[in-house]
């Protein structure tokens, strides 16, 4: 398995290498283009490889979900622009801010926290708290339960400290971070349930950001005033505008949506031992290829693009061309992350049914030996 522990954190050296490429551009200029690409692409790496864990996921996405979204996705969006053009702008942004720095801080904490247990004993992580809000009439009817570890405490507190900082100053390290917690933990744990799901999901989305990209300008004019972390900053060379840096940016979207196709596809892989067919390595090229092209397409043409115009193409092209060389096209689209113990629960199943009938044919069999047997004998009788 490259770049994964046995045991422990998951794909260190990617791990190390995102986190270097995060920090890097505090101290030294990254060239724009390449740093969205290797980040993104970095993302989508560490992401797909924390998400292969023993047993899959207890919920996914089904076919009707994979469907909907992007119908939900429209809805949330034209709900955002109709805030942004009717409502003060600041005064959206500080309840959204609000909401993300707290989704912000569990995610730091979730994905801190395989690479801090390591350093510290055992029992940190493995005892649980668990604290219960008792049931409120009318607004709690059942009431809550939190657990959390000991460790996920600990670092519970500087990540807090770390979400206020950003949410006071908005520097766009810290929406990084934030961002990027934001898309790992959602490539580790969004699950399609079934590479089909991610086919639909995708063609969706490829269609959903044509439109609302080419189509209209709110896309554009939500990323633009949404200041909240749902999209990673990348700082430019140049001359300020209005006293301020400028920037490049890249939606979480364009990271996490490719990126749950992408993981699923190892999760594949990994099911069948990296024996039939290295899917990931394919789709990952696809993405990156997507990326690239979307860079180059930006620069030439000086205008925001949809990037899963892209890189939809790029992955799903990438892993059919893929499956069409080794004859297993039907097989990869109908893979399912729960078929093999469905599989064998059906075997199972089969074969209760199968021992069943030979029983009651046995049965049946009985019955009419001993019928004849009697019926010989009366016969028998009678002729004596």
């Amino acid at each position: 398995m490259p770049d994964a522990a046995p045991a422990g954190l998951p794909a260190p050296i990617g791990h190390a290498a995102l986190a270097l490429l995060t920090l890097l551009p505090l101290v030294l200029h990254v060239p724009t283009n390449a740093n969205i690409v290797l980040t993104a692409a970095l993302t989508v790496w560490v992401g797909s490889w924390r998400s292969v864990k023993p047993e899959p996921p207890a919920e996914a996405m089904s076919k009707k979900d994979a469907m909907k979204f992007p119908l939900v996705g429209s809805l949330v969006l034209f709900s955002l622009y109709l805030a942004f053009k009717f409502l003060p702008k600041e005064v959206v942004n500080a309840i959204l801010s609000a909401y993300f720095v707290f989704l912000g801080m569990l995610a730091i904490v979730a994905s801190l926290e395989p690479e801090v247990a390591p350093l510290v004993p055992r029992r940190w992580s493995a005892h649980e708290i668990k604290l219960q809000v008792p049931s409120i009439p009318v607004v709690l009817k059942e009431g809550l339960e939190f657990s959390f570890t000991p460790l996920e405490l600990l670092i519970s507190l500087p990540a807090s400290a770390f979400c206020i900082w950003y949410y006071r100053r908005k520097h766009w390290f810290a929406n990084n971070l934030l961002g990027l917690a934001f898309s790992i933990q959602g490539i580790e744990h969004l699950s399609l349930g079934a590479v089909q799901n991610g086919v639909i999901l995708l063609c969706g989305l490829f269609f959903y950001d044509i439109f609302w990209v080419f189509g209209t300008p709110v896309m554009v004019h939500v990323a633009k005033n949404f200041d909240a972390p749902i999209k990673l900053l990348f700082p430019r060379l140049g001359p300020l505008v209005d006293g301020k840096a400028q920037f490049s940016m890249l939606g979480l979207g364009d990271i996490v949506i490719p990126g749950i196709f992408v993981a699923i596809l190892l999760r594949r892989d990994a099911a069948h031992d990296f024996k039939r067919g290295a899917y990931f390595y394919s789709a990952f090229g696809g993405y990156a290829a997507g990326l690239v092209t979307t860079i180059v397409v930006m620069n030439v043409f000086q205008a925001a693009q949809p990037a899963l115009l892209y890189i939809v193409p790029g992955v799903l092209g990438a892993t059919l061309i893929h499956a069409a060389v080794r004859g297993e096209v039907r097989d990869v689209f109908f893979w399912h992350e729960k078929e093999e113990p469905h599989e064998e629960g059906k075997e199972k199943k089969e074969e209760g049914k199968e021992g069943a009938a030979a029983a009651e044919g046995a049965q049946e069999g009985k019955g009419p030996s001993t019928r004849t047997r009697s019926a010989s004998k009366a016969e028998s009788k009678k002729e004596s």
